[in-house]
């Protein structure tokens, strides 16, 4: 069960900030006049930007203590953000004047949570989500032994492990990226590349 979300911009506490108790201001008409003041010049700043996505950070209250309401992608999911935490959100629409509509969209799409526009506090900074830098390395170097190397894992002392490491470009590849290399070079170019040591083996 979804807990419910507040209209802070309409809520006015009897009690005043200083007598609250630390949880309880959080959520205080004090305090939200304050956040919004702090996020009036980025609200104002990114709200007539075509951001290519936007996410809610839902503050709500669960059996009276100030909460933030996470989402948790389905585990079905494809993709490297499956099964992660997130908050509500997603894509621009075309429809969408301002990432505040598209993040009310969302959440209202994914959670069925309508909330109203005068509700949202403000738009803090964007942040990026994409790739840092995109470089290419050429089969030459790639094939090229001094290029090539090789690290080795061990579990718990059970059992060891050696992954490929392709060096000496822009940036070291390993990982699954190396690994899907190896296979890459094994299949395009047979012969030329030579899987030497990775191997799993018991101890």
């Amino acid at each position: 069960m979804l807990p419910t979300l507040r209209h802070f911009c309409h809520s006015r506490p009897h009690a005043s900030i200083a007598s609250m108790g630390p949880v309880r201001r959080y959520l205080s008409w004090e305090n939200e006049q304050r956040c919004r003041g702090q996020l009036e010049a980025s609200t104002n700043r990114y709200r007539q930007e075509a951001a290519p996505a936007a996410v809610l950070v839902p503050l709500c209250s669960v059996a009276g203590d100030p909460a933030i309401l996470y989402t948790l992608r389905s585990s079905t999911l494809t993709g490297v953000h499956k099964g992660s935490v997130s908050f509500p959100g997603g894509k621009r629409d075309s429809s969408d004047r301002d990432p505040i509509a598209t993040a009310l969209r969302e959440t209202q799409e994914e959670l069925g949570l309508r909330v109203e526009e005068d509700c949202v506090w403000g738009i803090m900074m964007p942040m990026p989500d994409k790739v840092e830098a995109v470089f290419t390395l050429s089969f030459r170097h790639l094939l090229q032994e001094e290029n090539q190397g090789y690290t080795n894992f061990c579990h718990k002392g059970t059992y060891s492990y050696t992954l490929p490491v392709f060096l000496h470009g822009p940036h070291r590849v390993w990982g699954l990226t190396a690994i899907f290399t190896e296979l890459t070079l094994e299949l395009l170019v047979p012969g030329a590349y030579r899987r030497r040591t990775h191997v799993v083996g018991r101890r």
